[in-house]
């Protein structure tokens, strides 16, 4: 049987350990980037998930001439036409003055104003008179109006600017001021807090009291 000689035998074991060092050496490099490759997948908690769909929303503010103001939360690209038809707009609010179409920005303060009267303070079907022996003349009274408060007095709440108009010593200034005051503010809680108001002093509101409801 043919066999090798002894320095032909030392040629072939450094041939195979240098072939099973290589190997090794192989598997060892696949190995690590194998390892790396996994350290590079994040898996997210669903606490984290959950926190980042929250980021996403927006947070609005809605007030003026709604049945519900307040805080609403809605989705990013939502409309402002999103946020009032979630607030409830009135029947007598003014969303002609608004701009519906416009994409909401977080933080953003929407009031919604109240409409005004083209026609003014003139007596119609359904509207009753009443004397008013302080301002020399007549006060109009809607009996259906949703500025009307208990009694037939004036809701400063929910009158709009015709009928605050009608107000012993409110002129249409005045009147557009308690609504700007609404829409900043909210709604009164005592028909004294109008006095709060720029040119409504102890004086002007002794003359208001008997006509005025925030109920």
């Amino acid at each position: 049987m043919f066999q090798l000689e002894r320095k032909q035998q030392l040629v072939l074991i450094i041939l195979a350990a240098l072939i099973l060092f290589g190997s090794g050496y192989k598997y060892a490099q696949w190995h690590i980037r194998s390892n790396r490759a996994d350290e590079g997948t994040v898996i997210e908690s669903p606490g984290r998930e959950a926190e980042n769909i929250g980021s996403k929303e927006i947070v609005v503010h809605v007030q003026g001439a709604v049945e519900k103001p307040g805080i609403y939360r809605l989705l990013p690209g939502a409309r402002v036409a999103d946020a009032v038809e979630k607030a409830v707009a009135l029947q007598e609010a003014d969303l002609d003055s608004l701009n519906l179409a416009e994409v909401l920005k977080d933080g953003r303060k929407i009031p919604v104003p109240y409409k005004q009267n083209p026609n003014g303070p003139a007596t119609a079907a359904g509207v009753a008179t009443t004397s008013h022996p302080m301002a020399g003349g007549s006060v109009v009274r809607s009996g259906a109006g949703t500025g009307t408060g208990t009694g037939g007095m004036v809701n400063i709440n929910t009158a709009g600017l015709a009928e605050l108009d009608t107000l012993p010593g409110i002129g249409p200034s005045l009147a557009q001021r308690i609504i700007s005051y609404r829409e900043e503010n909210g709604t009164f809680t005592d028909p004294e807090d109008i006095k709060k108001i720029s040119g409504i002093g102890d004086k002007k509101y002794e003359q208001l009291k008997d006509f005025i409801t925030v109920n």
